[in-house]
C-alpha cells in the first residue's frame, strides 16, 4: 500500500525509489533536493524534449523563493545568483507618456541556463536525466517506484489520465497572447499599450540577460536580452488577421507594432505561437504515488510572473514533507495542506491580474497617474501602503493629479451623490441584526448598533434590510417599515445619528425576502423554516430556495405585484419623514427583486420572464414607484448580486447592463455585491473578491459604485478609491468587530482632518492608548 511506504532511509528500510515526469524546473529542482536530502534515493527525471529544447526565454523568480533555494541547496542558489538580472523600476507607457515606480525588485534569468544549472546540480548528485525519452504512464511507473511526481505542465497527460481522481477544472481565458524575445536588455519592466486600428494590445517585457553599457532608449548594448510578451482580446487578435500568421509574421507584426520601444530591432522567437491561457485547478494533488507537481497542479497568470516561482516553492515543500512525515500517504497530504492555500492565494491574485488585462480598454480613459497606480495594484498584492513605502514620490504624485489634499488618505476625501455630500468613503453595509421585537419596530438595540456605528465615524450608515410588508420578513425578528410605529422607531434612530453624530449620513435599505423569508434567525439555523408560525412565501416562480428544504413559494400574479409595488412605495414615503438621507433598494441576494434578475429564480413566461429586459420589467417599475415617493434631492442607490456564482445565471456582462437601466431610471450609484441567489452557487472568496464587478460596472458605464465583499483594511480602501475602482466602499464585519474602525483608520494613518472628526466626548481617545514599554535600555555590560 502507498500508505505504508516510508519516506526516509534507515532501520534496514529501502530508499525511495522516485521517477520525475518533466524536466521543467519544477521537476529538476524536486529531483535535485530528493536526490541530496538522501543520496541512496534512485532518481529518475523523464523528458522528451532535448536538454535546451524549451518554450519561453525569461523566468522571474522572488526574493522569497530565492530564499528558499539558498537555504534548501547553496550550491543551486550560487550558480543562479551569478546569472541573475536585478530591477527595481516599472515604466509605464500611458498615451505615449512613460511613468515610473521604483522600488520593487525583480529577479530574473534565462529559461534555458535556469534548466542548465538544474541540470548540472542533478548530474553532480546522481540523478538520472532521460531526454528524448517518453515517459511510461505514471499509473504503470507507480508499480515499481514509490513516487511518481508529475511535473509534465499545463497540458499533463498523468492530470488527464487520472481526472476522475485530480479532478481538474480548467478554464480558458480571453485574450491570446505570444512569447517573444529581445536582443538587447531593457533597464526596466515595461508595460505598454498600442492601438491595433482593430483594438488595443499590450506589451509584457523585462530584460533577462546583461547587456553592455551605451544603449539607447532604456536599454542596454549588445549580449542583453529581455522577454517580450504581446497580448490581447480574443477578437482584436483575429480582427488583425494574427489567426492565419505563422510564427515569423506574428512577431514581425508585433515588432512593426512596437518598434518605438525596440528601437526598431526584430524580435525573436522560440516555438512561438499564440496562445490563450488556462488555469488549471485540481481538487485533489494526489492518487496512491502518483502527486501533481507545479503547472499539472495548478497555473497563475504570467502578468504576476509565478509559474516557475509556484513549481520551485512545490518542490520545497514536498521535499521537506518527505523529510519530515513518516509514511507517503502523510507526506503528500502535509504537501498539500501547506501549498494549497498559498497556491489558492497566488491563483486569486493572478486571477484579479488577468482580468484587469481583458478589461484593459476600459481603463485607458483614465488619467495617465490613476491608470499606472490602477495596473500596479490591480492583482490586490501592492496597495496604496506599501506602494507609497517602495516609491513614495510616485504615489505622492497619484494623489495629486486626483486632487486628494496633501497628508489625506484617498478614504477621507468627500463624494456628492444628488443633494447629499458625504464627508469620506466608508460606508458601513447593511447587515441583518434579527433583533426586531414580534412585529418588526426596531428598539434600543437598533439605537446602539446604528448610532455606535454613526459616532465611529462612517460617511454613511445604512441599516438592515428593512421589510416593505410583514410578509416580506425573512424572519420574525426582522424590522419593517410598514406601520407608523415602524416610522417613528425609526425616526428616533435618525434624530439621534445626525444630532450626536452630525455629518454622518443614515441610510435605508428597503427590500423584500421573497422565497427565502419564513425562516429562523441566523444563529438558530440559517435558511431554515420556522419551527411554527411560518407564513406563506411568494416568487417570481415557484422555485424554493433550498429543494427539500425550503417553503415552495407562490408564483406572483401581476396583481400580487402591483400591490407589494405599493409597499415599496408606501414604506419609501414613511423612510422619508423619517429622517433618512438615502434610500437602497435591495435586488440582490436572492431576495424578491432579485429573484426576478435571475435566469435561475425567474422561469416566467409572462412579460416579466424570458429576456433581460423582461426580467428586469418588475424591479424598474418599483424602482420607479420608490423613486417617485423619495425626495428629488436625496440619492438613491440600488444593490445588485453582480453574478450568481452559477451556471445559467446573472453574468458579469447581465450585471453591466442591469446597473445600467437602474442608472437610466434615476439610480446615483449602483451597490455591488454578488451571489447569495440560489444555494448551489460555488463562490470565489477571497480578500476584495467582489470588487471587480464593481470596477468593471464603474469603469464602464461611467456611474457611481459601491464595492462590497471582504474590504478589510483601510489600505484596501485607499487602493481601490485611488485606482479609481470604486467609488464608496462597504464593511459589514470590521465594522461588528470594531465600530469605530473608521476612527481608527484615521489615528492609525496619522490623519485629523475633516473627513474624520471625532465625536467631542471621544476626543480623549484619539490616540492610540500607550502599552507597556518595550524600549528600555539594554545592558550594556555582559558578565561572565
Amino acid at each position: 500500500m502507498a500508505g505504508q511506504v516510508s519516506t526516509a532511509a534507515g532501520r534496514g528500510r529501502r530508499p525511495l525509489k522516485v521517477a520525475v515526469l518533466g524536466g521543467g524546473p519544477g521537476g529538476l529542482y524536486a529531483a535535485a533536493l530528493l536526490k541530496r536530502l538522501d543520496p541512496d534515493r534512485e532518481i529518475t527525471v523523464w523528458e522528451r524534449n532535448a536538454p535546451d529544447d524549451t518554450f519561453g526565454f525569461g523566468v522571474v523568480l522572488s526574493d522569497e523563493t530565492l530564499g528558499g533555494i539558498e537555504h534548501a541547496d547553496p550550491a543551486i542558489y550560487d550558480a543562479l545568483q551569478a546569472e541573475f538580472v536585478r530591477w527595481d523600476d516599472i515604466d509605464i507607457v500611458h498615451r505615449g507618456r512613460t511613468l515610473t515606480s521604483g522600488g520593487h525588485g525583480f529577479a530574473a534569468l534565462g529559461r534555458r541556463r535556469l534548466l542548465a544549472v538544474l541540470h548540472d546540480r542533478c548530474r553532480a548528485l546522481g540523478v538520472r536525466l532521460r531526454f528524448r525519452t517518453e515517459a511510461p504512464p505514471a499509473a504503470l511507473l507507480a508499480r515499481d517506484h514509490d513516487l511518481v511526481i508529475a511535473a509534465d505542465g499545463v497540458h499533463s497527460t498523468t492530470r488527464a489520465a487520472h481526472a476522475d481522481v485530480f479532478r481538474p477544472r480548467l478554464t480558458t481565458h480571453r485574450c491570446r497572447y505570444i512569447w517573444l524575445s529581445a536582443d538587447f536588455a531593457l533597464d526596466a519592466f515595461r508595460f505598454e499599450i498600442a492601438d491595433t486600428g482593430h483594438g488595443i494590445a499590450q506589451l509584457h517585457a523585462y530584460p533577462y540577460a546583461r547587456g553592455e553599457a551605451g544603449g539607447t532608449g532604456g536599454t542596454s548594448g549588445p549580449g542583453g536580452a529581455s522577454t517580450v510578451i504581446v497580448e490581447m482580446r480574443e477578437e482584436v487578435w483575429r480582427a488583425n488577421g494574427l489567426a492565419t500568421r505563422d510564427e515569423d509574421a506574428s512577431a514581425a507584426w508585433c515588432a512593426d507594432l512596437f518598434a518605438k520601444t525596440l528601437d526598431g530591432r526584430p524580435l525573436r522567437t522560440n516555438r512561438s505561437s499564440w496562445t490563450a491561457f488556462r488555469t488549471v485547478v485540481n481538487e485533489r494533488w494526489s492518487h496512491g504515488r502518483i502527486v501533481l507537481l507545479g503547472d499539472a497542479a495548478h497555473t497563475a497568470h504570467f502578468s504576476i510572473g509565478s509559474g516557475t516561482k509556484l513549481a520551485v516553492e512545490d518542490a520545497l515543500a514536498l521535499a521537506a514533507c518527505l523529510r519530515e512525515q513518516p509514511t507517503l500517504d502523510e507526506a503528500l497530504a502535509a504537501y498539500e495542506a501547506e501549498r494549497r492555500p498559498v497556491v489558492a492565494s497566488t491563483q486569486r491574485a493572478a486571477r484579479a491580474s488577468l482580468a484587469w488585462f481583458e478589461d484593459l480598454a476600459t481603463y485607458t480613459g483614465q488619467p495617465p497617474y490613476q491608470f499606472a497606480f490602477n495596473l500596479l495594484t490591480r492583482s490586490r498584492r501592492v496597495t496604496h501602503g506599501n506602494l507609497r513605502l517602495r516609491d513614495p514620490d510616485f504615489t505622492a504624485a497619484v494623489a495629486e493629479e486626483a486632487g486628494v489634499p496633501e497628508d489625506t488618505p484617498p478614504m477621507f476625501t468627500p463624494f456628492r451623490l444628488r443633494g447629499l455630500t458625504l464627508r469620506n468613503r466608508v460606508v458601513v453595509s447593511p447587515m441583518d441584526m434579527y433583533s426586531a421585537d414580534g412585529d418588526g419596530t426596531p428598539g434600543d438595540f437598533h439605537l446602539v448598533h446604528l448610532g455606535a456605528r454613526a459616532l465611529g465615524g462612517a460617511g454613511l450608515v445604512m441599516t438592515e434590510m428593512v421589510c416593505v410588508s410583514r410578509a416580506g420578513r425573512i424572519t420574525p425578528a426582522c424590522t419593517g417599515l410598514y406601520t407608523e410605529e415602524h416610522e417613528r422607531a425609526w425616526r428616533r434612530i435618525a434624530d439621534f445619528v445626525h444630532t450626536q453624530a452630525p455629518g454622518t449620513a443614515l441610510g435605508v435599505q428597503l427590500g423584500h425576502s421573497g422565497r427565502k423569508g419564513s425562516t429562523r434567525r441566523m444563529w438558530e439555523g440559517i435558511d431554515q423554516p420556522l419551527p411554527e408560525g411560518n407564513w406563506p412565501v411568494v416568487a417570481p416562480s415557484a422555485l424554493p430556495y433550498r429543494p427539500g428544504t425550503s417553503q415552495l413559494p407562490h408564483a406572483l400574479t401581476t396583481d400580487e405585484m402591483a400591490a407589494i409595488r405599493e409597499d415599496f412605495a408606501r414604506a419609501a414615503a414613511s423612510a422619508a419623514r423619517a429622517g433618512f438621507d438615502l434610500l437602497e433598494l435591495h435586488c440582490a441576494h436572492g431576495y424578491l427583486l432579485s429573484g426576478f434578475l435571475s435566469p435561475l429564480t425567474n422561469q416566467r413566461t409572462d412579460a416579466y420572464g424570458g429576456s433581460r429586459a423582461a426580467r428586469l420589467r418588475f424591479p424598474l417599475e418599483v424602482f420607479d414607484a420608490v423613486r417617485a415617493q423619495w425626495p428629488a434631492d436625496r440619492p438613491m442607490t440600488v444593490r445588485i448580486s453582480a453574478t450568481d456564482w452559477a451556471d445559467g445565471g446573472t453574468t458579469p456582462e447581465d450585471a453591466v447592463a442591469i446597473a445600467a437601466a437602474f442608472a437610466e431610471h434615476g439610480a446615483d450609484a449602483i451597490d455591488v455585491s454578488t451571489g447569495q441567489v440560489v444555494a448551489h452557487e460555488r463562490p470565489d472568496y477571497g480578500r476584495s473578491y467582489q470588487t471587480p464587478f464593481a470596477d468593471r460596472i464603474r469603469n464602464t458605464l461611467g456611474i457611481p459604485v459601491i464595492a462590497v465583499g471582504a474590504i478589510s483594511s483601510w489600505d484596501d480602501v485607499n487602493s481601490l478609491i485611488l485606482a479609481g475602482r470604486a467609488d464608496l466602499c462597504a464593511l459589514g464585519r470590521p465594522h461588528l468587530y470594531d465600530p469605530h474602525w473608521t476612527l481608527h483608520a484615521a489615528a492609525e494613518q496619522g490623519y485629523t482632518g475633516p473627513g474624520a472628526p471625532w465625536p467631542a466626548p471621544y476626543r480623549a481617545g484619539s490616540r492610540t492608548p500607550p502599552t507597556g514599554r518595550t524600549d528600555a535600555p539594554k545592558p550594556r555590560l555582559t558578565l561572565r
